[in-house]
């Protein structure tokens, strides 16, 4: 039974718009410039959204010496606005980390949807679950937006001296759609973007509850007194879900009230993960610069919030929440963080995206000739970034070469001791500014 409104609408930790309107690129937020890599393992695809696979704890596996991870992709011969209508996941596959090759598709075209979005991977007991976005309805001639949460299970993870192959036969099912009363449908929806997608499982180290994040919008009615009443902000409603799974089967979940708020300050939360560590809660997200409420400058970037239990009162990290941003003179450079515990250190990856556009609007992209378009995206994994973390506080350190992973038992190296670099831009005359609908066209997830 749901509980009434104003008991968990008071409870459900919240981003305020007092401390978000702190954000800023400081030295141990902003990342160097990045340039694609030489020899890219996902040359013939778009690469974007990607997840290593882990187990129920949520840690990062290895199976039979091999590392495996799954990524959205696309022909890297269509323009890569136009990736999100045709995402499919392929899987990849290294022995060391460093060198990955291509495996091939991970379903056999019968998952749900009409394409697949970003989701994660769990390897338990011998048997693959792959959680995914069933984006559009299967169903439908036309093309739509509607999402769902939807798991494929029964999948295998075949090895050989030489090879990763993930195969079925696979059963997939519709694990959550949005009720209406925690997590907006899209018939509710007032927001530039409708948000119920991204789910990652969670087991509680210290309760070994069996949960499941996602990325979701909290519903507010309209003639609401929240945002003051102001129905403009109100649309920026975006929230962190979470399901319990009772009897901690991946198949069984039971809503549970939001995780976390950001009513009246994002709209958009996207990718949510937890790294535990000493026995605090790191809860992360991406989000955009165009997805902040106005009067909140945000920027693309990862954020983060820390408190002491998985459904604690969440403190934003650094003060205001952001953790890494993009140079101020490539502000669409990277995206889609994903972060994960390495040791003393907090490891982060993710896609090079528009590395080379330094515009107002990613609409703009548009306008460029098609290989002009093809030249700016990245489409491919960027170097992964070394952080301290410790109680509300992280700092970039360095980074890694683009496409190292380092399994859980590698020992990394030195850090440089002249970070940061002198020529990172944490600010430029003419930048993009949050608040305004400019640039959603590529990003209409």
């Amino acid at each position: 039974m749901t509980r009434d409104r104003s008991e968990w609408e008071a409870e459900a930790p919240t981003w305020s718009t007092e401390r978000a309107g702190r954000l800023s690129r400081t030295v141990d937020t902003v990342t160097p410039a990045f340039e694609p890599p030489d020899d890219d393992p996902a040359a013939a695809v778009h690469q974007w959204d990607t997840w290593q696979v882990r187990d129920r704890h949520g840690e990062v596996i290895s199976i039979d010496g091999w590392q495996v991870l799954i990524s959205l992709t696309a022909s890297a011969d269509l323009l890569p606005g136009k990736r999100h209508d045709v995402a499919t996941l392929r899987y990849f596959y290294s022995r060391n980390g460093r060198d990955w090759e291509l495996g091939g598709t991970v379903f056999d075209g019968a998952a749900l949807g009409q394409r697949q979005w970003a989701g994660s991977a769990v390897y338990d007991d011998g048997e693959l679950f792959v959680f995914y976005t069933a984006a559009g309805d299967e169903e439908s001639e036309e093309l739509d937006y509607s999402q769902r949460i939807a798991v494929g299970h029964g999948g295998s993870v075949s090895t050989s001296g030489e090879s990763v192959e993930i195969g079925g036969p696979w059963t997939h099912e519709i694990l959550l759609e949005p009720d209406g009363e925690y997590y907006e449908t899209q018939a509710q929806s007032r927001g530039m973007i409708y948000t119920f997608r991204d789910p990652w499982p969670f087991q509680d180290p210290e309760t070994g509850e069996q949960y499941l994040l996602f990325e979701a919008n909290t519903p507010v009615p309209e003639r609401s007194d929240r945002c003051d009443g102001d129905p403009q902000r109100q649309e920026f409603n975006g929230c962190i879900g979470i399901a319990h799974s009772p009897t901690g089967d991946l198949l069984e979940w039971e809503f549970e009230p939001p995780l976390f708020e950001a009513v009246c300050v994002n709209q958009e939360l996207e990718r949510p993960h937890v790294v535990y560590k000493d026995g605090q809660y790191y809860l992360f997200c991406s989000s955009h610069l165009h997805t902040f409420a106005p009067g909140v400058h945000g920027f693309d970037g990862l954020y983060g919030f820390v408190a002491d239990s998985l459904h604690g009162d969440y403190s934003p990290l650094n003060d205001a929440g952001l953790v890494v941003a993009n140079p101020a003179n490539r502000p669409y450079q990277s995206y889609s963080w994903m972060a994960f515990g390495h040791g003393e250190e907090l490891l982060v990856q993710s896609f090079l995206n528009y590395h080379d556009f330094g515009g107002h609007s990613l609409d703009d992209i548009g306008e460029l000739p098609a290989e002009e378009q093809k030249r700016r995206f990245g489409g491919t994994l960027g170097p992964t970034l070394r952080l301290s973390y410790e109680g509300d506080k992280t700092r970039i350190r360095g980074v890694l070469d683009h496409w190292h992973l380092p399994g859980p038992d590698e020992e990394l190296p030195e850090l440089a001791a002249d970070w940061p670099p002198d020529d990172l831009v944490l600010k430029t005359e003419d930048e993009p500014q949050s608040g305004d609908r400019s640039g959603q066209t590529e990003y209409y997830r």
